[in-house]
């Protein structure tokens, strides 16, 4: 039997990335793939990229994001929907035969993906990678509370429901009012390949640092939950024991405040915000770092710090949220509490001990191949889409067969 065909609905997808969930919708499916899956992704458009095109088997189908001015950012996300629903129901008409569930990401989708759903009559399944209540330590105001309810909205009409951590799940079911019987937590996980090969290491990491100074590296948006801001304010305290250079990867509503914190502090000389950089300057930047730092006040689950531990980077997190669920202290990385003198104190103490560093580091890379190869995560995946196939098939939501017919007699 065939596996069932599958249309993902994602507002990003390579070369379009804004966050996590463009690797995690790529990886996941050029996997399922792989395994026989036919995929089908929905998504929108970047400059330079094809309308549609398919890569390693994924047929990507690109919508315009709208681009027509809107007054804030919830208008264009209704705007990007509408368009996101016109394509893809062209698509499910012409492959009504071959796509048999609908899987959505995240609540930027949630109106498209819920309306296709009842046109079509077919399952839907979301993965919710984060949520407003937990970004946001609550919700405070009519803008979040209209987010929130699309992610209670969309978790209600989704079959079943998947978060990437015990803790994202917990959050889900308690924020969004989810049963945990609805829930599946299937983890994020790495691509090991895009961190072998020989790139010329001592002449890529020049580029960066001087050959004294110790290279710590930051990847992420540079928003308040993410930590970035006390890492920057620990940088004078580590550069008290350590000489060492730091680059700080991402955009972000706080670079201008970043840039002047780093000024302020008179440690320009040693901090080089770099803003967006492509993705090969990114793999090479984790393969080279001494140190890399996740000091996340909210993280659903933490990319980042598997992609570090895949890159036999040492590391230091504060653990919030699913980086619990990854790093063990003393054992895959360093945890420190969530304060810029915790994490002068945690970098300082891999930078000062090559040993230690490299005992974390190995520990790090082995458990992140045991337990995060995305061959795993779309096996799992792929029970899920197999589960709620045969229980849409068993039950009784399934569109009705009718037999028009037209006036003179003749079927349709």
């Amino acid at each position: 039997m065939a596996e069932p065909g599958v249309m993902m609905l994602s507002w990003e997808f390579p070369p379009r990335i804004i966050g996590g969930i463009a690797p995690h919708v790529n990886n996941l499916s050029r996997n399922l793939v792989r395994k026989g899956t036919r995929v089908h992704v929905v998504t929108c458009d970047y400059p330079g990229a094809p309308e549609y095109e398919e890569v390693e088997g994924i047929k990507v189908h690109r919508v315009d994001a709208y681009k027509f001015p809107t007054p804030d950012f919830a208008t264009w996300v209704s705007m990007m929907n509408v368009n996101l629903s016109i394509k893809a129901a062209e698509i499910m008409k012409t492959h009504k035969d071959e796509i048999r569930l609908l899987h959505a990401h995240d609540w930027l989708v949630a109106n498209a993906s819920i309306g296709l759903k009842h046109m079509f009559r077919v399952p839907l399944i979301a993965t919710m990678h984060s949520t407003e209540y937990g970004r946001r330590r609550g919700i405070h105001n009519d803008y979040q509370r209209m987010i929130s309810s699309t992610e209670a909205w969309l978790t209600r009409e989704a079959w079943r429901v998947i978060c990437c951590s015990n803790y994202m799940a917990s959050e889900v079911s308690n924020a969004l009012s989810v049963p945990s019987n609805r829930i599946d937590m299937i983890p994020n996980g790495v691509n090991l390949q895009v961190f072998e090969g020989e790139y010329g290491r001592e002449a890529f990491r020049a580029k960066f640092a001087l050959p004294s100074e110790k290279l710590v590296l930051f990847v992420g948006r540079l928003v308040h939950e993410k930590g970035v801001g006390m890492l920057v304010d620990a940088i004078p305290r580590i550069l008290q024991r350590v000489d060492a250079k730091f680059v700080i990867v991402g955009e972000g509503y706080l670079k201008e405040q970043l840039l002047a914190r780093v000024e302020e502090l008179g440690v320009t000389h040693k901090t080089f915000i770099s803003g967006f950089l492509d993705t090969s300057t990114v793999k090479h930047l984790f393969r080279t770092a001494d140190v890399c730092v996740v000091p996340s006040l909210y993280e659903p689950f933490g990319i980042v710090a598997l992609e570090a531990m895949a890159a036999k980077s040492t590391l230091v997190t504060t653990g919030s949220g699913g980086l619990g669920e990854i790093v063990e202290h003393d054992k895959h990385g360093v945890v420190v509490y969530p304060s810029a003198e915790s994490i002068a104190w945690g970098v300082t103490r891999v930078l000062v001990d090559p040993a230690y560093a490299d005992r974390l580091r190995q520990a790090a890379y082995e458990r992140v191949t045991s337990a995060y190869r995305w061959d795993n995560i779309a096996s799992t995946t792929l029970e899920v889409y197999r589960r709620v196939t045969a229980e849409y098939v068993a039950g009784q939501w399934k569109p009705k067969q009718r037999n028009l017919v037209r006036p003179g007699g003749t079927s349709f």
